[in-house]
């Protein structure tokens, strides 16, 4: 049974490839159906990357199903995409699934989304003993990862840095009010981040209605018009800012208004636009915490690097979970002839005793019963230490030749055993 994967990612495709590859929940389960026609396969597919996993007899027939349909998928010629796709087989496949549970293949090392996705696509998908086990593991190590290392402790990106920080100012950022100016990616994402800390985004204000409409009813929060927000900073506990406005959208003047109805309640600002939405000015006012983009790209290399420390550690966990994978996988080679073999023994025994009838009809139930238990048991000594040896055999390269030399030596499905000729 080989395992492969094919696949592109965001270690060598732009996102103009990839987003044409990209696939939605339901049509990642109805393509993993349509290619485990002939086995098994699971297609998981993120904002970085989509990877196809099949297992089957066939491993190259495997591959070029998988290459065929991304091709498809893609709407693109072979060529244009081929040198963008990676194909990966049986350990190296393996151990490739694990390093992306364990978010060490991740554009961010560490990244906590990837692991809730793969068991997403191991779920949806159409899975086998292999795929099954592989999956399993997998999950297995990528939890390992991060139970057992720091790589995903520290904030790695920006909207999640601007959360951290915020629980630093407020040590408690549960019910914590957030207005959030600007209803683009980068603001929602933002207060995604709040909002999963415990925060409640209370107001949207943007410069399109409908957008600004969309966007509280998404979180819970009420609507405003962008003129709006100064009358918003007396309620608020941190303002998220990411407009593309090309002056300040808030001014010192107009946030020293609302200090100053706070009655000192600390007020967290955060600002993520280019060019800068709020006047760096604000910062300087009793109890305003102001950070720009800069600010937290800073904080977001330091973690980065602390990450990468722990990497290292995750990546040792990840290697030594691959290899029990591999032992288990090349187990599978000799186990069939393994278990064909104590099955000839026992055909052999069960033969010889029923030509001993004869003999054995004077015997007692007890007699009987001895000499059935002795039987086995020599049976079993006999093949005892071919079959750990053989387990042995598995672990190395060639341990597939032994499965076979086994096969060969004692004619294991082979009709000209000598057992199985009929008298003449």
């Amino acid at each position: 049974m080989r395992l492969v994967v094919v696949g592109i990612s965001h270690h060598k495709a732009p996102v103009e490839l990839r987003e044409l590859v990209a696939l939605e929940s339901t049509q990642a389960a109805r393509l993993a159906a349509e290619l485990a026609e002939d086995g098994e396969a699971v297609c998981l597919s993120t904002c970085n990357r989509t990877e196809l996993y099949l297992a089957g007899q066939d491993g190259a027939a495997a591959e070029a199903r998988a290459v065929e349909a991304l091709v498809r998928l893609s709407d693109a010629r072979e060529a244009e995409l081929t040198p963008f796709l990676y194909r990966l087989s049986d350990d190296e496949a393996a151990l490739h699934l694990f390093r992306v549970s364990a978010g060490l293949d991740s554009m961010v090392p560490g990244e906590g989304e990837i692991l809730g996705q793969v068991r997403a696509a191991y779920e949806a998908g159409v899975t086998g003993p292999l795929l099954d086990r592989a999956f399993r593991q997998a999950l297995h190590a990528g939890r390992k990862a991060r139970s057992e290392t720091g790589i995903g402790e520290h904030p790695a990106s920006v909207a999640s840095v601007a959360a951290a920080l915020a629980e630093q100012v407020f040590d408690d950022i549960r019910n914590r009010r957030v207005l959030l100016i600007g209803a683009g990616k980068t603001g929602e994402s933002t207060a995604r981040n709040f909002v999963s800390r415990g925060a409640a985004v209370s107001v949207v204000a943007n410069r399109t209605p409908e957008r600004a409409r969309e966007l509280a009813d998404r979180f819970g929060g009420q609507p405003v018009a962008l003129e709006d927000v100064e009358r918003e900073l007396e309620r608020a506990d941190v303002v998220v800012s990411s407009t593309s406005s090309r002056g300040f959208v808030l001014a010192r003047e107009q946030v020293e208004r609302a200090v100053r109805a706070r009655r000192g309640r600390p007020l967290f600002l955060i600002d993520i636009a280019v060019p800068r939405d709020l006047d760096p000015a604000i910062n300087d006012l009793e109890g305003c915490y102001l950070y720009n983009i800069d600010d937290l790209q800073a904080v977001v290399v330091e973690n980065v690097a602390a990450r990468m420390r722990h990497a290292a550690r995750a990546e040792a966990i990840v290697a030594s979970e691959a290899e029990r994978f591999r032992l288990w996988r090349a187990s599978l080679e000799v186990v069939p002839a393994i278990a064909s073999l104590r099955a000839r023994a026992e055909q052999i025994r069960a033969a010889e005793l029923a030509k001993a009838e004869t003999r054995l009809g004077r015997l007692s139930d007890g007699e009987r019963e001895t000499v059935e238990s002795l039987t086995a048991q020599i049976v079993n000594k006999l093949l005892h230490l071919p079959t750990v040896r053989m387990k042995e055999a598995a672990a190395a390269p060639d341990g597939v030749v032994y499965a076979d030399a086994l096969r060969h030596l004692f004619g294991l499905g082979d009709d000209r055993a000598p057992e199985n000729r009929q008298p003449r």
